[in-house]
């Protein structure tokens, strides 16, 4: 980012800031209108980590040479302890970039605990970069004081800069230039989109209709995501049907707490979601959310296993924040599998029912004898209304039986199905896995989702035996 001003000056007798500006790229300046693109392919790993601060939100970027930013501290109640805690756990010796989205004061609740620690016992901060709209809060002021104190440098940071982070893209959509809704602070948040190869991610702040209008007025298909996290905590005020229209993130990352006072996430945006199929990541039942991009795909990784069908949930218990332990990968976004995986080359050629080509498929012991026979990911009709002609069909090619009890069905976004206890598929015998409601039985079974499962332009079917050994994986597009 160019920096054409000098160093933010601060006059706390009024509560006036005068900012000095930056000026940068265009964003979203981009001659691509494909969703998830990035230009030349990325070299290294983007880390973006969700941290789980319960009705508030702080998300920690890595790059791929170590450069950090830090977006918004967690809410005024803790004081920044459950950020400071895991950027601790996690060796992060400096933030280059400490990003406040907007001054309210359960995005700003930690900057300046961070700001203190960070200036006195560890590397420092770079800058600190503010959308400009003041807050007459004590946790603005103790910001404030802290910046001034430790001579940090602070920037208005508005639409058009473009803030540097190696080899990553980082575009500023938001704010524009005059402020939105008489300068009200959700409305005016700082909203960045994050491009690593052909993997992106997009950070909306608090952006609410107003904001969220504006960008798609103004950036349309460049808004294109691989993953969003919603705006305003999942709040019915934010990811619009339109909104979730030009973005067509691959997953979505809510950031609340489980017993949020003011009911996030709430139903319409969970409806919304499934009716895209888009899965949910939130941080009071899965922890830590951690998004790990090569750039041609992303490993989406977290502390627990928890429900990713929008309507499910919160059928799962919650995780306190601040709760250590390490993430595990529990879905991949495009790209090729994960080291570790099956490999995504080893296959042969077919169709699948609904005239999708099948492009991988792998298989390892034990059961090499399961194949997926068929996959209808087209359902007749409206997908919605017709789940049960969703469908995949597993045979057993074999001469034993192979005792499935346990046994994983998962997307590409990591919605699951466990086969039941005591399910045995003969010899030669095959079974249908319905993506809606019925009565299992020896040849047909149901998942039981209230939402399409399959999506109709391309997937991943992953099944994995009871020790989540993964024995199968085909994909179709």
């Amino acid at each position: 980012m160019k920096r054409t001003g000098g160093k933010l000056r601060i006059l706390l007798a009024v509560g006036i800031i005068l900012l000095a500006g930056c000026a940068g790229a265009v964003p979203g300046d981009q001659t691509s209108t494909e969703p998830d693109t990035g230009g030349d392919t990325a070299n290294g790993t983007v880390e973006v980590h969700y941290i789980n601060v319960g009705q508030s939100v702080s998300t920690l970027v890595v790059g791929p040479e170590g450069e950090t930013m830090l977006v918004d501290t967690g809410h005024y109640n803790d004081d920044g302890e459950y950020v400071l805690r895991y950027l601790q756990r996690h060796d992060i010796s400096r933030i280059d970039h400490l990003v406040t989205s907007h001054n309210d004061a359960d995005h700003i609740g930690g900057n300046a605990a961070v700001i203190e620690y960070y200036e006195t016992e560890a590397d420092g901060i770079g800058a600190v970069y503010d959308p400009g709209i003041a807050a007459s809060t004590q946790t603005y002021g103790e910001y404030l004081d802290a910046v001034e104190e430790h001579d940090v440098t602070l920037y208005e940071t508005r639409e058009g800069d473009a803030l540097s982070f190696g080899e990553v893209d980082v575009d500023v959509l938001g704010p524009p230039e005059p402020y939105l809704e008489d300068e009200a602070r959700n409305e005016n948040s700082i909203v960045l989109k994050l491009t690593h190869g052909e993997t992106s991610f997009l950070l909306s702040g608090d952006a609410e209709d107003d904001q969220e209008a504006y960008l798609i007025d103004t950036y349309g298909t460049q808004l294109r995501s691989t993953v969003l996290k919603a705006g305003h905590h999942g709040s019915s005020s934010s990811s619009s049907e339109p909104f979730l229209d030009a973005v067509q993130p691959r997953a979505v990352v809510v950031s609340s707490a489980y017993d949020s006072q003011y009911g996030h996430p709430h139903e319409e945006v969970l409806q919304r979601l499934a009716d895209r199929s888009v899965p949910a990541y939130w941080t009071a039942t899965h922890g830590d959310v951690v998004l790990v991009s090569d750039g041609s795909g992303v490993s989406v990784q977290t502390q627990r296993d928890a429900p990713t069908d929008p309507l499910a949930i919160r059928d799962a218990d919650p995780i306190e924040p601040g709760t250590s332990g390490d993430v595990v990968e529990r879905a991949r976004l495009g790209g090729a599998p994960t080291e570790g995986d099956t490999d995504g080359d080893v296959g042969t050629d077919g169709e699948t029912d609904d005239g999708a080509e099948e492009n991988e498929t792998a298989s390892t012991e034990p059961g090499a004898a399961l194949e997926v026979a068929a996959i209808n990911a087209d359902a007749e009709g409206d997908d919605r209304e017709n789940l049960n002609d969703e469908y995949v069909v597993f045979e057993n090619t074999g001469e034993d039986p192979i005792d499935l009890s346990g046994w994983t069905v998962e997307d590409e976004a990591g919605r699951s199905y466990e086969f039941p206890q005591g399910f045995t598929l003969e010899a030669g015998a095959t079974v249908t896995l319905r993506t809606g409601s019925g009565t299992d039985t020896d040849t047909e079974l149901y998942w039981g989702s209230g939402s399409p499962v399959w999506n109709n332009d391309g997937d991943r079917v992953i099944l994995s035996n009871d020790d989540g050994d993964r024995v199968i994986e085909v994909s179709y597009e």
